[in-house]
């Protein structure tokens, strides 16, 4: 619902600040004091059209707040501000946005219906969903049953392309994996130790001549190490040398074993060209490899595995085509199947829909009016609904041949009928050419909508505003050259005195007072059996 709403120098309205409780809302006032831009500021929250010359005179710019509670509990700020030049600005939560962000998100809290607003249930779509809606229709196979269907023309597609594009392929994928798979990578890692065994071999020559040096240097013979245990076995006579000489044996031993260590790795070094251009060879294949398919040879193996998958994927695509085709087939019979169910449905339920609107016009001043829903396409998705508001006119879809106010309460008598819809609705000239007992019972409908949801209505008619469980005024005041209007919530005291000015045009009349009171007093829906 809209628990607040500001309004800045929108129009006439210098500043309006209200808030607003649930139930039905009238909002009166006399001719040109700005009732109507009321609605227009609901109209601009709700992302519409904003034009400068909405401004005030003398204003640099219109600012419209509102504050909404969505049906979850959120409350959500809404913000539209309007220039008197260049272009207006949105807010959503204190938050810059634009104004399709603000249809979207308090749009569909919106049912605004009036002859120069946004009327939804003029859209088809709406249409559609109000039959549904009212004979309690599941839509959900029809979607499954169109997804089913769109999934396997996608599939389709993807296996499209002729027979000779599809021979190229297969031959490039092929190539591309014989040349893999040619190469034969057991190791991710096989790179990393070629190029560790290609450093090996190319150093083999040095590494050779420094091992023949140090052997030179400790002595081919053992030299080195008998002069350290010929001075190890010089000190070990005496106490004062007896660690040293400790030490010396021990140095004797590990030069023995690294004398030992050394001619044993130059027995094994191998100064081998062919190897050594063996290695690049390979190393160089990887490195193509690498450059045509991955950064690693990692990616180049899943490469590898993506190329098997394609190329089975294309070699059996005869197959899955016609396992394709035989699956659409069916999903195409069961769509038919379904399709048909539910335009059955649909046409079933449009009569007692038509039946039910018309019963509704004949309480609100269109008693001759005729109603039908015309239900047409495979799945019954194009539904419209057809008016003809007086006797000789043609039946035509509704808003085509109807005045502002039939047209108003052709939707209200609907969204009487229907149950659900957006929790806030605007009514606006809803009573236009009506008076009366009819205008009354415009007023207890409108009053009976209020009952599941916020329902504006600005209105002229006393009838109608008597039967609100909320009295909005808004009320012109002018200064010299200047004209204002301001709003405030009436109490039950005020309320008999501006029903008063709606029934005679004079307040003070004593018998205008005296009907108002009545009508006040006798305010109060009717059941449905009823009216």
């Amino acid at each position: 619902m809209l628990e607040e709403l500001r309004i800045h120098n929108l129009g006439v309205i210098e500043e309006l600040s209200l808030v607003l409780p649930s139930g039905s809302i009238a909002v009166t006032g006399e001719t040109g004091a700005g009732k109507t831009m009321v609605v227009g500021a609901i109209q601009l929250l709700m992302g519409g059209r904003a034009e400068p010359d909405m401004v005030r005179v003398g204003a640099s710019e219109a600012v419209v707040e509102g504050r909404f509670v969505e049906p979850d509990g959120t409350e959500v700020v809404a913000r539209r501000v309007v220039p008197a030049d260049g272009r207006s600005r949105a807010y959503l939560d204190g938050s810059l946005a634009t104004a399709t962000v603000l249809s979207e998100r308090i749009g569909p809290l919106i049912d605004l219906h009036g002859q120069h607003g946004q009327q939804s249930l003029l859209r088809p779509a709406t249409q559609r969903d109000s039959l549904d809606r009212f004979a309690g229709i599941d839509r959900s196979p029809l979607r499954d049953a169109r997804a089913d269907v769109a999934a396997i023309d996608a599939a389709l597609a993807d296996l499209g392309g002729d027979a000779t594009e599809r021979a190229r392929q297969i031959d490039l994928l092929r190539y591309q994996l014989d040349e893999v798979i040619a190469a034969g990578i057991d190791n991710p890692e096989e790179d990393s130790v070629l190029q560790a065994t290609e450093a090996r071999l190319a150093s083999a020559f040095d590494d050779d001549l420094a091992a023949g040096q140090v052997g030179d240097l400790l002595g081919s013979d053992g030299a080195a190490a008998e002069a350290l245990g010929e001075a190890a076995a010089t000190m070990s006579g005496s106490d004062v040398f007896r660690d040293v000489a400790v030490r010396l044996r021990a140095l004797q031993e590990e030069l023995v074993d690294i004398t030992a260590e050394v001619r044993s790795i130059r027995e094994q070094i191998v100064d081998d060209p062919a190897a050594r251009q063996a290695v690049r060879e390979r190393l160089q294949m990887l490195v193509e490899l690498r450059r045509k398919y991955g950064p690693t040879l990692t990616h180049v193996l899943e490469f590898a595995d993506d190329l098997d998958r394609q190329l089975r994927q294309l070699e059996s695509h005869d197959e899955q085509v016609r396992e394709l085709t035989d699956r659409r087939v069916n999903a195409i019979d069961h769509l038919a199947a379904v399709s048909e169910r539910l335009a059955s449905e649909r046409r079933a339920a449009a009569e007692p829909l038509a039946a039910a609107v018309q019963t509704e016009l004949s309480t609100l001043a269109m008693p001759k009016a005729r109603v039908e829903i015309s239900v047409s396409g495979d799945a019954g998705d194009d539904v419209t609904v057809l008016l003809a508001p007086n006797p000789g006119l043609p039946l035509l879809p509704v808003g085509k041949n109807a005045s502002g106010g039939e047209l108003s309460r052709t939707m209200l008598a609907l969204r009487l009928v229907l149950a659900g819809g957006p929790p806030i609705k605007v009514f606006d000239e809803v009573d236009a050419g009506i008076g009366g007992e009819t205008a009354r019972s415009v007023g207890e409908a409108l009053a009976s909508i209020g009952s599941s949801a916020q329902v504006f209505v600005v209105t002229h008619l006393a009838q109608v505003a008597s039967c609100a469980d909320t009295h909005v005024l808004i009320d012109k005041s002018t200064t010299g050259t200047s004209t204002s209007s301001q709003a405030r919530i009436l109490e039950d005291g005020e309320r008999v005195v501006e029903v008063s000015r709606m029934l005679s045009g004079s307040p003070d009349s004593s018998a205008a007072q005296e009907h108002a009171e009545e009508l006040l007093a006798a305010r109060g829906v009717r059941s449905q059996s009823e009216r």
